[in-house]
């Protein structure tokens, strides 16, 4: 028996490390590198790293065409940190918010030698943190000894990389009664996930025949629209139109996934809007930003309906990716029930953004 922490719970730590500005340890055949987030990095910390070695900058590559930078590495750029230059600077190559004020931030050199295994890693760790995907990535010699020394969080490749990449595996933690609006007999079911992430719920109305295609909608969540009722989407309307239409039906499932911004959080998604403030469009703001168009990972759905014991739905959704998603995880989609509800003045461009470069539906 063993109290140690297995991979899941090291890359929790990771996760947490990374958030409050401390570096973690990546190892990988042989090799090993110091990285930290570049939006969480301190002046002390950069002061730190630089005694130890020549710092590196990973971004990804949609973040790299905005800087007009070299991404050797097809998915990703590695940037060289020229000596002396601020935290500021990194901040800068990392967060497009002051891009159209300044947009010079080079010129930029590219590196190209050796594996960049290790910088993928990095980015896709800040990326599971809600953080800018940029990661300052220090390679050194004997990562085991410093992890030691430095009392910090080791993640060997061959054990992260898989699990980075797995579904997340989620655990039923309470169902209670909860009468509602849109149906007396509801009911709230709260899934807790193996990774230390954020909670996952879902509203069952009435008594769906497990049988039967169920009426579903996965719904991601959206703190403006859901709580605030924001004009800038359609996710609060989309919301409580789906909960109604089961309820008018008799039965039916909503599961409400804490993916917030297509999966980039709440402050990336804020840095988002600031961005269509400034004139681009969804999809231009996450590629400036460094994301994809849609970060969500749709195999939670498919998860938490088997779970709870479904195997086909009516679902009720403008998005073709959810559907590929669910049939190719077990689950049968047996019809799209459209849902066109909360068209406003302010979101027009966004729908429209969203049909043009996102594939959705009418």
């Amino acid at each position: 028996m063993t109290l140690g922490p297995s991979i899941t719970e090291r890359l929790a730590r990771a996760r947490a490390d990374l958030r409050m500005g401390v570096p973690v340890v990546l190892t990988a055949e042989g090799r090993g590198a110091l990285v930290v987030a570049a939006e969480t990095l301190s002046a002390q910390r950069l002061a730190g790293l630089r005694a130890l070695g020549s710092p590196e900058l990973a971004i990804t590559a949609w973040r790299a065409e905005t800087l007009k930078a070299r991404a050797y590495d097809n998915d990703l750029a590695r940037i060289a940190v020229p000596d002396g230059v601020p935290l500021a600077w990194l901040r800068a190559v990392a967060d497009p918010a002051d891009d159209l004020n300044a947009p010079m931030k080079g010129p930029l050199r590219s590196l190209r030698d050796g594996p960049a295994d290790l910088h993928r890693a990095a980015i896709l760790l800040a990326k599971s943190a809600h953080l800018l995907p940029a990661a300052v990535v220090l390679p050194v010699a004997r990562p085991f000894a410093l992890s030691q020394s430095g009392d910090l969080t080791l993640l060997p490749l061959a054990d992260a990389g898989p699990e980075l990449a797995a579904a997340p595996v989620l655990h039923p933690v309470v169902a209670a009664r909860l009468p509602m609006q849109a149906a007396q007999a509801g009911r709230l079911h709260v899934f807790r996930p193996e990774d230390g992430g954020e909670e996952h719920y879902a509203i069952e109305i009435g008594r769906p025949d497990r049988g039967l295609p169920v009426l579903a909608r996965l719904h991601s969540a959206c703190f403006t629209g859901d709580v605030l009722g924001s004009l800038k989407c359609d996710c609060g309307p989309q919301l409580h139109a789906a909960l109604a239409q089961m309820g008018a039906e008799g039965a039916g499932i909503l599961l409400y996934l804490n993916q917030e911004g297509r999966g980039i959080g709440l402050a990336n998604k804020m840095r988002a809007y600031s961005l269509q403030d400034q004139g681009f469009d969804t999809v231009e703001a996450n590629h400036r930003l460094g994301f994809e168009d849609d970060e969500r990972d749709f195999r939670l759905g498919a998860g938490l309906l088997q779970s709870l014991g479904f195997r086909a739905v009516r679902l009720l959704t403008n998005n073709p990716r959810k559907i590929a998603m669910m049939q190719a995880n077990g689950i049968t989609v047996t019809e799209r029930v459209p849902l066109h509800v909360g068209r406003t003045a302010q979101n027009a461009d966004y729908l429209a953004t969203k049909a043009a470069k996102s594939g959705h539906l009418p």
